[in-house]
């Protein structure tokens, strides 16, 4: 699950996934979920845990291309409760289509487990390339915040937050471009949602306040990446949640000397209590952001970064020795043979319509 507890945690993940689109199919039935998993060859990295399950490396046999196969278990799901959760998670997933999100490609299962077919991004955790450098200078900083701002612009086009943006929630593909996955936190909001969730470093004033909250919040947790990635270290931090909750609403954010000054003032801008008055969150909603300083200076060209992202050269290019190398993602015990139970028939009615 990374360096961090979560609240609330809803059996997401914060390693890497992947995908089959085109060569399986979303919801299909039990029986039919069960022949579709007999055509994938596991082969036995993971990839990833979390509460009730796992993130396997995957080959489908008919095309020998990796996927990231995101297992769950049905007793588990059932019995933490998360049953709606894990259908929303599918179902908004199956809406989202963009070149810096990890992609679901088909979803099945069978009488033990939920399966989600990912797209299997190649070059590992951000967080662990983050920490293996200390922090990023500022032009890397800034590649990889542009990638995020997109994301967040075309998912908030859709009404839907993201609610969960951390270093471990991001994974790199082989060229070293950004790819967000695990949205288990993620919800179609129109105006306002009063859920708790998220990770306490990440999340804004509103949310501890339980004020209600919207899509500033993302542009918030953009904020914060954007000074961990310059610092290495999250602006507001304490040993325990209560003491981070309590950073955050004072609101003092100290800046290192290496800091440049429109990184700063763009962080400033994010980081504000005041909702009427946080950059993202204003009548130019994402534009503002993308017209700041911080970027402008660098020329970003936004239209490039999305329409044809691989014709710009990332800042960091994993180590990868072939499209079904798995050496970027750290190494997990295995789950027991057997540890999974079936469900009675009752409960199986619940997955229904996964």
């Amino acid at each position: 699950m990374g360096s961090r507890e979560e609240e609330h945690f809803r059996g997401s993940f914060s390693r890497g996934r992947g995908g089959l689109r085109g060569e399986g199919s979303a919801g299909v039935e039990v029986g039919e979920g069960e022949g579709l998993l007999s055509r994938l060859v596991l082969e036995g990295k993971t990839l990833g845990t979390g509460s009730f399950g796992r993130v396997r490396f995957a080959t489908f046999r008919p095309t020998g291309r990796p996927y990231a196969l995101k297992m769950l278990k049905k007793t588990e799901v059932v019995f933490l409760k998360q049953v709606e959760h894990v259908k929303t998670e599918k179902k908004l997933l199956e809406t989202i289509s963009h070149p810096f999100v990890v992609n679901l490609m088909g979803a099945f299962q069978d009488d033990k487990n939920l399966f989600l077919m990912m797209e299997y991004i190649i070059g590992g955790e951000f967080f662990s390339h983050l920490r293996k450098a200390g922090r990023f200078p500022n032009d890397t900083a800034r590649f990889y915040a542009a990638q995020i701002t997109l994301v967040f612009e075309h998912l908030h086009s859709m009404m839907i937050l993201y609610r969960d943006l951390k270093p471990e929630n991001l994974l790199l593909d082989m060229d070293g471009h950004c790819k967000v996955t695990d949205f288990g936190f993620a919800k179609k909001v129109e105006y306002r949602t009063w859920t708790l969730c998220g990770t306490p470093e990440y999340l804004a004033p509103e949310i501890i306040l339980s004020k209600g909250h919207g899509k500033a919040v993302d542009w918030w947790a953009l904020g914060i990446l954007m000074y961990e990635m310059l610092a290495g270290y999250p602006p507001f931090y304490d040993e325990d949640p209560l003491g981070i909750y309590q950073k955050i609403l004072e609101g003092k954010i100290k800046f290192p000397w290496h800091f440049d000054r429109h990184s700063k003032d763009l962080i400033k801008k994010l980081l504000t209590a005041d909702l009427t008055k946080r950059l993202g969150n204003l009548k130019g909603g994402a534009e503002d952001i993308k017209k700041h300083k911080w970027f402008a200076s660098a020329n970003t060209d936004w239209s490039q970064m999305l329409n044809n992202h691989k014709s710009l050269q990332a800042p960091i290019k994993p180590d990868v020795a072939g499209e079904a190398d798995t050496a970027n993602f750290e190494k997990y015990p295995d789950s027991v043979d057997g540890s999974t139970q079936p469900i009675d028939a009752r409960d199986q009615e619940l997955f229904a319509d996964f």
